[in-house]
C-alpha cells in the first residue's frame, strides 16, 4: 500500500531542494516530535548513491537508522529512492505564487498502523517546511 503526504513550503525551490539534500539541514528538520532528534545524516545525491540518517530518542532509550539508495534524481523536481523492499518518491512542485509543494509517496510498512505512519511522516514533512521557511533568508 502506498501512502501520500504533502506540504507547501513558502520558499524558493533552490532553498527547498538544498534543505532536503544537505546533511546539516536534515539533522535540523528530520524529527517527528520534540523528544526525538536526528544525530547524523549522509547524502550521496546521485543515482546509485546512498543516503542515511540516525534518529534517536533524546533520552537515549531507543534509536534507528533510516537508509537507502537513490534510484532517480531530477534536479529540483524529483527524488526517488529505495530502502529495504520499500520505495519513496519525493516530488518538488513549484507553484505560481513562489511556494513549493513537496509531495512524498512511500510504501507502508507492516509493523505500524497506516494512520500512525501517515501522521509520523507528515509531522516530519511539516517540520521540514517550518525549517526551510525559518532559514531561507540566512
Amino acid at each position: 500500500m502506498k501512502i501520500t503526504i504533502e506540504t507547501t513550503v513558502k520558499a524558493p525551490i533552490d532553498a527547498v531542494w538544498s534543505a532536503w539534500t544537505t546533511p546539516a539541514d536534515i539533522v535540523a528538520w528530520n524529527t517527528a516530535s520534540p523528544d526525538w532528534h536526528t544525530t547524523k545524516a549522509a547524502v550521496d545525491l546521485r543515482v546509485g548513491g546512498a543516503f542515511s540518517s540516525r534518529m534517536e530518542a533524546k533520552d537515549g532509550s531507543m534509536g534507528f537508522d533510516f537508509a537507502g539508495t537513490y534510484t532517480a534524481i531530477v534536479e529540483q523536481r524529483l527524488i526517488e529512492a529505495s530502502f529495504g523492499d520499500r520505495s519513496l518518491r519525493v516530488e518538488f512542485l513549484p507553484g505560481a505564487d513562489g511556494a513549493v509543494t513537496v509531495r512524498e509517496t512511500f510504501d507502508a510498512e507492516t509493523s505500524n498502523p497506516v494512520e500512525v505512519q501517515r501522521q509520523g511522516w507528515q509531522s516530519i514533512l511539516d517540520n521540514f517546511a517550518r525549517h526551510v521557511e525559518r532559514h531561507q533568508h540566512r
